[in-house]
């Protein structure tokens, strides 16, 4: 009864779910999947399209790289298992898309695609027409590489691109993204022309991480300066060595570029080589970026044979390297290698600020420990530094 004398403002008071700040509710729904977010339309009156404003849309295939699981299954039941999978995204994503209301900023697909799939391009051409998109992440499975529409590049007030598996086999005649600020590019398939004609159009990349398990170039057409002179406000460069170097004329790296990466804190560079092109590569890039705070190196895991001649006359040409800014070096190596280990004695040497050293690498026993980091902490420039051994 007492319920009952209650007014409808006092119950609504009571209903802490419902009066929750617009800015709380959007963020619980964003948190969700989208599944999850729409069901949350039962709640209450208040709360049936909530989930339809969410400017936060991700969607993802649960059957994605899930090509094995049935090792029984014959190809046509595989092929029929796959379409099928992809009809009910398909059908969730058109669905959602037509009852949204308001913008979407960041948009998320990852699933099974061919290379050439009109529901995708047509899902590109909707965002490229309809919304402000800001955050766009396309995500596709390992043999697919789905080929990028024309209408994508239309996506003007783009901040992050994130491809994954993608085609960029030609080379569009566009404005450029002035907004992008980070991109990611893993294992996507495009031409060494293609891809610095889409650099040269992103003026303020500060973020660029980019793996690949095949070459992007094809062929060696591309000098380091051309690179880097697309990339002006560059400050995380992650990457796998080999990308870069497949695309580079290794005989034009010079000792230094006309231009210095003055805005660059950050390298991680992964199947880095430290002799020959890769040490020549990574000395280059280190000698232009005068700020940097932080740089990772991490080695394949097969060792290929080595001069000793040719790296340590590369290292005594960088001899004049001063990192003035260096607080942390990361290394993952085989450090009995005596490039290497050569390596982190001269970024000692010409780091005043470096903090901390932290190594990677195979150790068997204490005494063998014991033997790199007494070596190490000898070396010029170790002192108070903190040289962190561990075991891979």
């Amino acid at each position: 009864m007492e319920a009952k004398c209650l007014s409808k403002a006092q119950q609504l008071s009571l209903d802490r779910i419902t009066t929750l700040p617009e800015s709380i509710t959007e963020t619980i729904l964003c948190l969700l999947p989208i599944e999850d977010a729409a069901r949350t339309s039962i709640l209450s009156r208040e709360w049936r399209y909530k989930w339809t404003k969410i400017p936060k849309l991700v969607f993802y295939s649960s059957g994605e790289f899930e090509r094995t699981s049935e090792k029984t299954a014959s190809d046509i039941q595989m092929a029929r298992k796959n379409m099928d999978e992809r009809c009910k995204l398909f059908y969730v994503v058109y669905q959602v898309l037509l009852l949204h209301q308001g913008p979407i900023h960041e948009f998320t697909l990852i699933m099974d695609a061919d290379r050439h799939c009109f529901e995708i391009d047509q899902i590109i051409l909707y965002l490229s027409r309809n919304h402000a998109i800001k955050k766009l992440q396309l995500g596709f499975a390992e043999r697919a590489f789905y080929k990028l529409p024309l209408s994508a590049f239309s996506l003007h007030q783009l901040t992050d691109l994130d491809l994954s598996q993608i085609v960029l086999d030609h080379q569009p005649i566009f404005g450029g993204f002035p907004n992008l600020r980070s991109l990611e590019l893993h294992c996507v398939y495009s031409s060494t022309k293609a891809l610095l004609h889409l650099l040269s159009n992103f003026p303020s990349l500060t973020r660029f991480t980019v793996y690949n398990d095949r070459s992007i170039g094809g062929q060696k057409d591309c000098t380091i300066i051309e690179l880097f002179e697309c990339l002006p406000a560059i400050e995380h460069l992650d990457t796998n060595a080999v990308s870069f170097l497949e695309m580079l004329v290794l005989d034009s790296i010079p000792k230094e570029l006309p231009t210095l990466l003055i805005h660059l804190k950050y390298i991680c560079l992964q199947e880095v080589w430290l002799f020959d092109d890769g040490l020549r590569f990574l000395a280059a890039l280190i000698k232009c970026s005068p700020n940097l705070e932080t740089i990772t190196l991490l080695a394949p895991e097969e060792k290929e044979s080595y001069d000793n001649m040719i790296w340590s006359s590369i290292l005594e040409e960088y001899s004049d390297v001063c990192l003035e800014y260096l607080n942390e070096l990361v290394i993952g190596f085989n450090i009995y290698f005596k490039p290497e280990l050569e390596f982190v004695k001269f970024i000692l040497a010409r780091s005043p600020k470096l903090k901390k050293v932290r190594i990677s690498c195979l150790v068997d026993t204490d005494q063998e420990k014991f033997e790199i980091l007494n070596a190490l902490s000898q070396a010029r420039g170790a002192s108070g530094v903190q040289i962190d051994l561990v075991k891979y």
